[in-house]
C-alpha cells in the first residue's frame, strides 16, 4: 500500500512538471493540496488566478441628482463602479480603494463597497460612502484613480478618470414662445414655451425622478390684466416645478386657465445640446383672450433648479431677446 502511494504522489507530481512546460498555456502557482506518503503529510500551496482585476466602468456623481461626471466645491458625492477579477480561476475581488485626494483632500484610499446602485441610469455594482468635496476647490477637470486586488492578492492601478469641478451658479439666458396653432396671440394646443439656460441644467432638480425625455406636465397662466403670468406644474397638478415664473406683458387669460390639465397634456423636454427646456402646450381648459401686440416677456427662475454639478440658480430675471414680437 505505501508503494501505490508513493507512487500516485509521483504521478500527480510529474504530470505537473509536464503541464508547466509543455506550453499548454496553463498557469500553475499556489495550488493548495495535501499529500501523504507514508507517515509523513505534505501540503502545497498554488492558484491559478495571476491576474489583476480590471475597472471597465467608474463615474462620479453628486448625491441626490440625475447628470454624473460634475461635482461643486463643498458638494457630496459618490464613486462607482464595475469591476471583474481575471485568470482562468479568478479568485474574486477583495477590495477597490478610490484615491479621490485631487477632490476631497486626503482621501487617498477610500473603499467601494458591493452593493447594487445607479448612477445616470448606469447600473454599478460597487460604490463609495457618500463624500464630500474640498472647500474651497478650483473649478476644472480633475483625475481620480482606482486600486483593484483580488482574492490573491493581484493588484492593479487604473489612473486619469475624469471628473469636472463647476463651482458657476446657471442663469436664465433667453425665455421665447412659438405659435403651434391657428391663432397667433392665443394660446392654443401646440404652441411652445422655451426656457434657455447658460449652461445644462440637472432635470432631477426641476422635477422629481425626471431624466430629461419627454414628460407630462401642467402649464398654469394667472390672469393678472395685462401682465398674465405663466408657471409650469407637475403631470398631477400638484406641484409647481423649478422654473419659476413668466411675465408675458399681455392679456392672454380673463381667469385661471391651465394647459394639459384634461384632455392632451401638455409635455416637457430638455436639449442638453442646446441647453433648452421646452414645454408644448396642451389641452386649454379656462377663458382665454387673444393678445397679438408685440411684447417683451421677462422670466423670474427659481434657485431650486442647478446645473449638473449641483449649483443652484441665479435667481437674477432675464428678458426675451430680440426685437419684440408677438406670443404664441
Amino acid at each position: 500500500m505505501g508503494a501505490r502511494r508513493r507512487s500516485t504522489t509521483v504521478v500527480a507530481i510529474g504530470l505537473a512538471i509536464v503541464l508547466l512546460g509543455s506550453g499548454a498555456g496553463l498557469t500553475l502557482a499556489r495550488l493548495t493540496a495535501s499529500a501523504a506518503l507514508d507517515s509523513n503529510a505534505f501540503t502545497a500551496a498554488a492558484s491559478f488566478d495571476t491576474v489583476a482585476p480590471t475597472v471597465s466602468t467608474t463615474v462620479i456623481s453628486k448625491a441626490s441628482l440625475y447628470f454624473a461626471g460634475y461635482v461643486k466645491q463643498a458638494g457630496t458625492y459618490y464613486v462607482y463602479a464595475n469591476a471583474a477579477d481575471g485568470g482562468a480561476v479568478p479568485s474574486g475581488i477583495a477590495t477597490i480603494k478610490a484615491d479621490v485626494s485631487a477632490i476631497t483632500t486626503g482621501s487617498t484610499a477610500v473603499s467601494l463597497v458591493a452593493g447594487v446602485y445607479t448612477a445616470q441610469g448606469v447600473a454599478y455594482s460597487y460604490r463609495t460612502a457618500l463624500l464630500t468635496a474640498t472647500n474651497p476647490l478650483t473649478a476644472g477637470s480633475k483625475t481620480y484613480s482606482l486600486t483593484s486586488t483580488d482574492v490573491n492578492g493581484n493588484s492593479r492601478l487604473q489612473t486619469a478618470f475624469p471628473v469636472t469641478v463647476d463651482n458657476t451658479p446657471p442663469t436664465a439666458t433667453d425665455i421665447q414662445t412659438a405659435n403651434g396653432g391657428a391663432t397667433v396671440g392665443r394660446i392654443e394646443l401646440g404652441d411652445r414655451i422655451t426656457y434657455t439656460f447658460s449652461e445644462v441644467i440637472d432635470p432631477q432638480s426641476i422635477l422629481a425622478n425626471w431624466t430629461g425625455a419627454s414628460t407630462s406636465v401642467v402649464v398654469r397662466f394667472t390672469d393678472n390684466l395685462s401682465l398674465d403670468t405663466v408657471a409650469v406644474w407637475s403631470g398631477a397638478n400638484t406641484t409647481q416645478l423649478a422654473l419659476g415664473s413668466v411675465n408675458t406683458k399681455g392679456n392672454f387669460v380673463t381667469a385661471a386657465t391651465t394647459a394639459g390639465a384634461s384632455g392632451t397634456p401638455s409635455t416637457m423636454v430638455l436639449d442638453t445640446a442646446t441647453n433648452k427646456i421646452t414645454v408644448t402646450l396642451g389641452t386649454i381648459t379656462g377663458t382665454v383672450s387673444t393678445d397679438a401686440a408685440s411684447k417683451t416677456m421677462t422670466w423670474t427662475p427659481s434657485t431650486a433648479a442647478f446645473d449638473r454639478a449641483g449649483v443652484a440658480m441665479s435667481a437674477t430675471a432675464r428678458n426675451e431677446t430680440g426685437v419684440a414680437d408677438p406670443e404664441f
